[in-house]
């Protein structure tokens, strides 16, 4: 009589022994058999399956279920999917997994679907809720942190400023960080200890905002909102940025990814992600992309195609504008109706210049290395792809696979460029529905939003591309994703774009074997084939049979990763505050990453 073993789920997705013995020998016997519910494989020689054999972590065999009796041993444990639908687990096209953490310890300041801030005054009262339930620490470390605000949600259409932070509290610094990571607000307290004043310059590649009579108003843009808040992370020392990489994998893993990216790193975060990975806690592989500007030799010293310890560097991060939606991106012509005080051939601008770009480009192809480059506005691409231009006429294709990354507003002559230079996109399409409404209305205008993140473009081509969600910019919602790539629905309800929209199929090998391509793993993840890592997501229903604009509402229901399961879904309530907070219902790891982040930037 076989062993009665059982794997770790809840009883939604109860496993059991197969009671049956086959005749294989001890090497072909598989540790785990997967069935009961559509296996969609994505691939394409074998598109569907209603069993999958696993070994060793690696797919043993996949097909009929009758067919892989032989596979059956005593030992072998089935997975019951009681008609749930399993995938390839999900791989994160572009990311910054470690910062998820940030996210998840900050004041909640997102907007509905996934915070409660509609206006200024929400705003205030969510960061005065934080603090009173945060009053010990706050009282230590003197310093808030509130993540996520959005002006294109807020009623008044505008950015909190230093008053409405000061309205908060005036002796307690407060910076909060606009839901892009590319601009944010500090209060007067949190300027006077990072020394910005009437008389401070801007810094190269970033703009301080000011009033009427020439105060700081608060708010800064790119370089100089990075100037306050990178150097007050950067005091986490290293057992808060080892929390802050546990914390931001494990919220990966909630959503389906096997695989995640940090992809603007520096070489201290990478050996924070190789400490937890050490420690086995890292429960998915995470490629990390050190920033070109700042890490070259450590780059170089540690590019890997292989993990250990389920980290390696995979290349770097290059970034040449900022954030469409807060008007930060480079264009090639005038913002649409951007709100706030700008001159009528406002265009955005770059944060470094074109022969920093160049640069950078160069040493990767001179060095046969991977180069993802943040580029959203028209005026980015075009230094971008001038760059890759000039660095292969003069050191040829290595076969280093660029990417683009974003690429939110583009010409269509763009896009062939790219095809001709072979540079892989990462596009975002899950900005048509965070801030499609207020692409057409504000930065773009009504005709070229149809356009932006053009997924369309792309398959019109036959090329392939990856889809992301940039978290912390926004959750790592893998359906959300799925969703905006299939309806491009807005939060209102329009369908911008409804040209660029692309089917299910396509739009899950946009978030699986494709993103497994750019990442050259495309031989070992991205389908499930005989030989691959048994890495699976399990989603409640089937995508493909679905209505699509049901797709935002599907829910990830486990996480398997080398064929151990790595995530098993709460309820639905439970879900819904881990996901607002993910470690709402862990509070001695909640507890243990707020000491480490705000011991680390305890201000005298």
């Amino acid at each position: 009589m076989p062993k009665m073993t059982r794997l770790p789920l809840r009883s939604t997705l109860m496993a059991s022994v197969l009671l049956v013995t086959g005749a294989a020998s001890a090497q072909e016997i598989a540790d785990t058999i997967y069935s009961g519910g559509p296996i969609l494989t994505i691939n394409d020689s074998q598109p569907s399956a209603e069993a999958v054999a696993v070994k060793d972590g690696r797919i043993l065999a996949v097909g009929d279920l009758a067919d892989l009796k032989q596979l059956r041993g005593e030992s072998t444990e089935t997975f019951d999917l009681q008609g749930r639908t399993m995938l390839p687990g999900f791989i994160d096209s572009h990311g910054h997994v470690v910062m998820g953490g940030l996210q998840a310890l900050s004041a909640n300041l997102l907007s509905p679907p996934d915070g409660g801030v509609g206006d200024i005054a929400s705003l205030q009262d969510a960061l005065r809720r934080w603090m009173t339930d945060n009053a010990q620490t706050v009282d230590k470390v003197n310093m808030v942190i509130g993540f996520g605000y959005d002006n294109a949600q807020l009623a008044e259409l505008r950015h909190p400023t230093r008053e409405d932070l000061d309205a908060v509290s005036q002796d307690v610094p407060i910076v909060i960080v606009h839901q892009s990571g590319h601009l944010g607000v500090a209060n007067s307290k949190a300027l006077e200890l990072a020394g910005i004043d009437a008389s401070t310059p801007n810094p190269e590649g970033g703009v301080i905002r000011h009033d009427a009579d020439g105060a700081p108003n608060g708010i800064l843009e790119e370089y100089a909102f990075f100037t306050v808040l990178v150097p007050l992370l950067g005091q986490l020392g290293e057992e808060g940025i080892i929390a802050f990489a546990r914390a931001g994998a494990q919220l990966w893993a909630s959503y389906g990814y096997t695989t995640a990216q940090d992809g603007r790193s520096t070489a201290g975060i990478v050996e924070a992600l190789k400490a937890v990975g050490a420690r086995g806690d890292l429960p998915v592989d995470v490629v990390a992309f050190p920033d070109v500007l700042e890490d070259r030799e450590y780059i170089r010293d540690n590019i890997s195609r292989d993990y250990s310890n389920n980290v390696r560097v995979g290349g770097c991060k290059l970034t040449i504008d900022g954030s469409p939606q807060g008007f930060t991106a480079l264009r090639d012509r005038p913002y649409h109706d951007p709100v706030g005080d700008y001159p009528a051939d406002y265009k955005g601008y770059a944060v470094i210049n074109m022969e920093q770009v160049q640069d950078a480009v160069n040493w990767c192809y001179e060095n046969n290395i991977q180069v993802i480059t943040h580029a959203n506005g028209e005026g980015a691409s075009d230094m971008l792809i001038g760059a890759i231009g000039a660095a292969q006429e003069k050191y040829g294709d290595p076969g280093n696979r660029p990417v683009l990354v974003h690429g939110q507003f583009l010409r269509e002559d763009q896009v062939d460029s790219y095809q001709k230079l072979g540079v892989f996109p990462s596009l975002f399409p899950m900005h048509t529905f965070f801030w499609g409404d207020w692409h057409r209305d504000h930065t773009v205008g009504p005709v070229n939003a149809d356009n932006i993140s053009p997924t369309g473009w792309f398959r019109d081509r036959g090329m392939i591309f990856g889809t992301h969600h940039d978290a912390p910019v926004a959750l790592p919602d893998s359906m959300r994703i799925l969703s905006a790539t299939v309806t491009r629905r807005t939060r209102s309800g329009d369908i911008l774009g409804p040209r660029q929209r692309v089917d299910v199929m396509t739009a899950l090998k946009a978030m699986t074997i494709w993103p497994a391509w750019q990442h050259f793993e495309e031989d070992d993840k991205g389908s499930i084939e005989t030989g691959k890592i048994a890495d699976f997501v399990v989603l409640s229903e089937d995508p493909t049979a679905i209505d699509p604009e049901l797709l935002a509402d599907l829910r990830v229901e486990a996480t398997i990763k080398n064929g151990k399961v790595i995530y098993d879904a709460p309820d639905a309530i439970q879900e819904t505050e881990l996901r607002r907070s993910p470690f709402t219902a862990s509070p001695e790891i909640g507890e243990r990453l707020l000491h480490a982040m705000y011991e680390g930037m305890a201000i005298d």
